[in-house]
């Protein structure tokens, strides 16, 4: 795989320099790749593909090959070494390249959705320094204007009780709240809440993106599992329509929403 990329940049005429900044990834890296020395993640040959500029053949292809080595484990203590903000961009890269975005989230307000106030609460607990926690959130800020182009859809399905959780103070959550209630109304995105009363057709136990159907990451307590085997994108493909059939939508969900905002507060103005 790297000989091919080396030899597709090659090709392109473009200098390793330049691929590696478009494809957010050190010049350093590029050349590990290329030499073998390191093995290119899912996530890496997509974002070089896109860099080099390949034709639709040669990207499916060599996505074909990228998929036979599909599934891949990254310790969250690796992304806190290189930089957690970093694995922001790359995220960020994936999702400029994907045009229908599913997240399924049972534990927390989904990323493109969180408040600096809430998104900050959620990366404090990976044990960031200051300097890092506060880059990655702002990376993580920059990641939702992807949510404002029009060609892109994005469906996001969290539980009730995500709604529920008190990280922030009553005042904050309302806040937070009131974010999810404005995003849905975009025309572009779609969010749904599995009622906590709701039937539930499994038990909700991770987090999950599915990008197209090219493309998942699960989120467990101690690793990112990247996957680009078919079988597997569509396994996460069916479970969240399984999800989704149960989910409150549109203005009886945005109901739902204010009513546990108004919740949050009351609980602010009582004595």
């Amino acid at each position: 795989m790297g000989r091919t990329l080396r030899e597709l940049r090659e090709a392109s005429g473009k200098e390793a320099k330049a691929v590696a900044r478009s494809a957010l990834m050190s010049t350093s890296k590029l050349s590990r790749v290329e030499t073998g020395k390191t093995a290119p993640t899912v996530m890496d040959v997509e974002r070089l593909l896109t860099a080099i500029g390949v034709s639709e053949e040669i990207r499916t292809n060599l996505a074909e090959v990228a998929r036979r080595e599909a599934t891949e484990a990254t310790a969250w203590r690796l992304y806190r070494r290189t930089g957690f903000h970093h694995h922001q961009d790359e995220i960020k890269a994936i999702e400029a390249e994907t045009t229908v975005l599913r997240v399924f989230q049972p534990s927390c307000i989904p990323g493109l959705c969180q408040t600096p106030e809430y998104a900050r609460r959620i990366l404090a607990g990976e044990s960031l320094t200051e300097e890092v926690l506060i880059r990655t959130v702002g990376a993580r800020l920059q990641r939702q204007s992807v949510l404002y182009e029009p060609s892109k859809s994005f469906r996001f399905l969290i539980t009730e009780s995500v709604l529920r959780w008190r990280l922030l103070s009553a005042p904050e959550m309302a806040v937070q709240l009131d974010r999810v209630v404005t995003l849905s109304r975009l025309p572009n995105i779609w969010l749904g809440v599995v009622p906590l009363a709701a039937p539930m057709p499994e038990v909700p136990t991770c987090s999950f993106a599915v990008f197209d159907s090219r493309l998942t990451t699960v989120e467990i307590p101690h690793a990112e599992i990247t996957t680009a085997e078919p079988r597997d994108v569509e396994l996460y493909r069916e479970k969240f329509e399984r999800f989704e059939r149960t989910a409150v939508t549109g203005d009886a969900m945005r109901t739902m929403v204010e009513h546990i905002r108004d919740e949050f507060l009351r609980e602010r103005r009582t004595p």
